[in-house]
């Protein structure tokens, strides 16, 4: 047991810190790529910027000293580090002047075709290209047709993309590298409060296992102090956890005592039976002992029986069967039951179980009224449930007695050993919490409560109920 805790615990540990090293690689790729997305916007829209301006700046000098434009003094210029090309065209294409920086020669570039569409139309275009193996951003203005060589004409502005580039790959390295310390950072301590949270998760584990090992539900699970340190969420769980093992110990408490009880109450017909049969066999048949033992074995068999639907009374299922219980109140009547019913009393139940559970209070009070006393069974409804009540002539059961009096093998103070078997009101009791209801003793007045059915139409003699 405690190898497979070892086990489990670290692997779930290692899964979370898995998960959140995942996840800041997952946030930082996301944010990355934001970034990134924003840089590269940013880089290439400043550096049109600058292509435009230049530009701006070559059409001006057309516009007022057009001589300069074949100075390749005055045309030179850079971006940044980066030299940048300036070339002018006349209105034919050909070339007028041209100017770089640092002294150093541009390549050629081919934008022939671009550069005759600005001059048709005169439109300014943006366009890429590439020269001596140079990715590079080109931007084509048209030059006002105004006096001079470049009327009509074009300027062409180039610059290579190469710091861009460069840029963007240097912060795409960044980020991806900062992504992997960040979670190589949160993965130790993830796992470091992982194993912190889980501790008390881990203790319940371990009193789990100590529970299922020896067998014995009367153990606890451990409860961390309400100091703030427990999750709230383990507090309920252990709370739970050990409510159920409250509940397990009380059954089983019950279990053994039913058990005990049982052994008791069938050791006497079966001590009778067995004195009888060998009184028979020692002296033959005899009337009397026959008597006995025909009144032994019954008894016997009831309390079998008694027992056999207790059982299924207990385990059974919540009935579905619409049943009226003045019909069955009146298959009880009689010289000494009397009945009266107030309502139909339709409930969803088991006709059978109610008719047993009728019959043994109807039985109770005969046993312990007054003698020649009469009982009475009477059905009413009442603030949705069904009342089915039985009473009898006699003082009836003592009020701090009631709750004894549905145990299993109760019997009164004044009943003798063999008066009864002591399960019927257990049997009752039983049969009415099936049915979703209960049993109240109040004296002589035993009285059923259960949910009533709400009628959906209510023609003559039809069960057309819903729950």
């Amino acid at each position: 047991m405690a190898h497979r805790l070892g086990w489990r615990h670290p692997r779930l540990r290692t899964r979370m810190a898995l998960a959140a090293a995942i996840s800041i690689l997952v946030a930082m790729a996301v944010l990355g790529t934001a970034v990134q997305v924003l840089l590269s916007r940013h880089l290439h829209q400043s550096l049109d910027d600058s292509l435009r301006s230049r530009a701006a700046a070559i059409a001006e000098l057309s516009a007022t000293t057009p001589q300069l434009l074949t100075s390749s003094s005055a045309l030179e210029t850079s971006v940044g580090p980066q030299p940048l090309l300036v070339k002018v065209v006349d209105a034919h294409g050909r070339k007028i002047g041209e100017g770089h920086a640092l002294g150093v020669r541009p390549p050629r570039l081919d934008v022939a075709t671009v550069v005759e569409q600005v001059i048709h139309d005169g439109r300014a275009r943006y366009t890429n290209g590439s020269a001596s193996g140079h990715d590079v951003r080109v931007y084509i203005a048209p030059l006002a047709d105004l006096p001079g060589r470049g009327s009509g004409g074009a300027v062409i502005v180039a610059v290579s993309t190469d710091d861009l580039v460069d840029t963007l790959t240097e912060s795409e390295a960044l980020i991806v590298l900062s992504a992997i310390v960040a979670a190589l950072v949160v993965a130790p301590i993830a796992f470091v409060l992982t194993g912190r949270s889980l501790a008390p998760l881990t203790r319940l584990a371990a009193g789990a296992e100590v529970i299922e090992a020896r067998g014995d539900p009367s153990l606890r699970l451990p409860v961390e102090a309400r100091d703030g340190r427990t999750p709230d969420e383990l507090d309920r769980l252990a709370d739970t956890l050990n409510r159920m093992l409250a509940g397990l110990e009380r059954a089983r408490d019950r279990e053994r005592q039913f058990v005990a009880d049982a052994s008791h109450e069938l050791r006497n017909p079966l001590t009778a039976l067995r004195g009888n049969a060998a009184y028979l066999a020692r002296n033959g048949a005899d009337p009397a002992a026959l008597d006995d033992l025909r009144a032994d074995a019954d008894r016997l068999s009831k309390m079998v029986d008694e027992l056999l639907v207790l059982a299924r009374e207990d385990t059974g299922e919540p009935p579905t069967d619409p049943v009226r219980l003045d019909e069955l109140a009146g298959e009880l009547a009689g010289a000494r039951v009397q009945v009266r019913a107030d309502d139909p009393g339709w409930v969803r139940g088991d006709a059978g179980a109610l008719a047993r559970a009728m019959a043994n209070l109807v039985d109770n009070g005969l046993r312990h009224g007054p003698a020649g006393g009469t009982v009475t069974v009477s059905v009413a409804q009442s603030d949705g449930e069904v009342l089915l009540e039985v009473a009898d002539q006699g003082p009836g059961i003592a009020p701090d007695l009631a709750e004894q009096a549905t145990q299993r093998f109760w019997r009164g103070p004044q009943a003798s050993a063999g008066d009864g078997s002591g399960l019927g009101l257990a049997l009752v009791r039983a049969a009415a919490e099936r049915h979703g209801g209960r049993l109240e003793i109040a004296g002589p007045r035993m009285v059923i409560h259960l949910p009533a059915l709400r009628p959906l139409s209510r023609p003559p003699d039809t069960p057309s109920v819903d729950s």
